[in-house]
């Protein structure tokens, strides 16, 4: 790899920000904070009298985690509880007759998230919400920058090409990516009995927003698995929802 596509490369892996568990503890699966805070922001623009800020995305309670069940991605976070952190910018007056107070803006801009979490499968279990200045929000919200990561090719050699097509196979899968090198990674990882290593599979895919992102997450792992005369174990990992 070249200084400038390794350059690329890291660029892309710092845009999708943190890995997120995604689902429940023993799915298996991640996303990408970006495409998380993408999903959720367009699920906020449906809240009048508020313009969303910088929002991110972290675990509730770093003590309060699970080990995962499969190896995770690079740098990926523990599967565990999720806690939205967001600014917002509420109406030019909260005092001023008939426009609401801002405990209840804030309440339903609260409501708005933790609802837009459910499709994706997100475990959120605290939203915390600060108010960073009072404005004209009335005129439509500047389009947030959410750089989709663009599709991979199917790769060629043959466990990798059938992997690649057992996870495209999977309703609500959009396309494969390759923001961490490879859409399909396939490595011997260690078992129970060191000398007993075993394959493990990571995917890597965007999703339909039609869909719920963890349901399609978990079939693309089964999906994986069964198609390769081992039954490895297999990682998904979303970096889009579109």
């Amino acid at each position: 790899m070249t200084a400038d596509r390794w350059t690329q490369a890291v660029r892309r892996q710092l845009g999708l920000g943190r890995l997120l568990p995604l689902g429940h503890p023993r799915d298996g699966a991640w996303i990408a904070e970006e495409a998380a805070d993408a999903f959720l922001r367009r699920g906020a623009v449906s809240v009048s009298g508020v313009r969303l800020g910088t929002l991110r995305i972290a675990l509730a309670d770093p003590d309060l985690v699970h080990d995962p069940v499969v190896p995770p991605p690079p740098s990926a976070l523990p599967p565990g509880p999720l806690r939205i952190v967001a600014e917002f910018t509420a109406e030019a007056d909260p005092t001023a007759p008939g426009v609401e107070p801002l405990p209840g803006t804030a309440a339903r801009l609260r409501a708005t998230l933790a609802e837009a979490a459910v499709p994706l499968g997100l475990t959120v279990t605290e939203i915390d919400l600060k108010v960073t200045g009072l404005g004209d929000v009335s005129a439509p919200p500047t389009a947030v920058r959410h750089t989709a990561p663009r599709p991979a090719a199917v790769p060629t050699t043959p466990d990798e090409a059938r992997a690649a097509t057992a996870a495209l196979s999977v309703p609500g899968v959009l396309h494969l990516t390759d923001v961490l090198g490879h859409p399909v990674h396939i490595e011997n990882v260690p078992g129970k009995d060191p000398a007993l290593a075993r394959r493990h599979v990571r995917v890597e895919l965007a999703v339909a927003a039609t869909e719920r992102t963890a349901d399609v997450a978990r079939a693309v792992r089964a999906a994986v698995a069964d198609a390769l005369p081992d039954t490895p174990s297999v990682t998904a990992l979303v970096t889009s929802v579109e």
